[in-house]
């Protein structure tokens, strides 16, 4: 068998990539994005993006994504190949580390063709060294699903000080079902925790004045709201209760707010997610109108 080349696309390559069959089933391209648009961009740079090939022929491609002012990629998006053993030695060569979000259809467990393409990619990830983290559910409200109505159980106010943001998040972490969170939390500890996430919304695309503290009528800290922008869409960057105000369903109302706000800024849609084992806010998703439109598997 001829000896397989691992290499990055050099400039001008982006026809190379895109030459291997597309089964369009998971992965960026249930998105529909477009390769070549989102590299003119500098969202796909040519050293993050690497081919594998037999006699000339790419078998096996991976693209790290990150926006233009990353210096690293933010996570591998795009994986896949028509030779396993291929895609496997690609992820073990490359020298780039970055989380694996592989996206998929809903209910894909039950889609007997889409299973398999979400199992192989699953599969030689884990043979190249990544386990997978966690499955999350990913939302997208629309006007058609209406607007859920403000309940008045909560009062909102913004907060400037990121002092105090980082110190809600430290609180919110405590007892958290998210599994990124509780990853970071048992590696590198509570403080690294709420930083990390800070810093993920303060590197989001839109006004730090969106960000609201939630109280209730009595003054007590209920949690916080911080509507964003991803490089695409408005979304709910985030929404927690505090471990003291939980059991009442104060996610919805944070949910709720969050929509509100966003619509208020011009959200013709707006994106969300949760880990599909945090019943609690997934819930509170779906009594907002928030659809499950896809559900995505991280790996690391």
């Amino acid at each position: 068998m001829t000896d397989l080349v691992v290499r990055p696309l050099e400039a001008g390559e982006e026809s190379l990539f895109t030459s291997l069959p597309d089964r369009g089933l998971v992965g960026r391209k249930l998105l529909g994005n477009d390769f070549a648009e989102m590299a003119a961009k500098g969202e796909y740079r040519p050293e993050w993006v690497w081919v594998a090939l037999r006699d000339d022929v790419v078998v096996a491609r991976a693209a790290w994504w990150g926006t233009p002012k990353d210096a690293e990629p933010i996570a591998l998006d795009w994986f896949d190949f028509t030779d396993f053993d291929a895609g496997v030695e690609l992820l073990k060569r490359v020298p780039l580390r970055a989380e694996y979000s592989l996206t998929t259809p809903p209910g894909w467990q039950d889609d007997p063709d889409v299973a398999h393409e979400v199992t192989i990619r699953v599969e030689a990830a884990e043979k190249a060294g990544y386990r997978k983290l966690v499955e999350r559910y990913r939302f997208c409200w629309t006007p058609e699903n209406g607007l859920p109505a403000r309940t008045g159980r909560l009062v909102f106010r913004p907060e400037p000080d990121d002092d105090v943001i980082l110190d809600v998040f430290k609180r919110v972490h405590a007892g958290s079902l998210d599994a990124h969170v509780r990853k970071t939390v048992e590696e590198h500890g509570l403080d690294a925790a709420a930083r990390e996430d800070l810093d993920i919304m303060l590197w989001m695309p839109a006004p730090r004045d969106w960000w609201r503290l939630a109280y209730t009528p009595e003054g007590e800290l209920a949690g916080f709201v911080l509507p964003s922008r991803n490089a695409y869409d408005p979304v709910v960057g985030y929404v927690a209760v505090v471990p003291e105000q939980r059991g009442h369903g104060y996610a919805y109302d944070l949910v709720v707010e969050a929509t509100h706000d966003l619509v208020g800024y011009g959200a013709e849609q707006i994106v969300a997610g949760t880990d599909v084992g945090n019943v609690p806010m997934a819930k509170a998703f779906a009594k907002a109108g928030y659809p499950v439109t896809q559900h995505r598997i991280d790996l690391v």
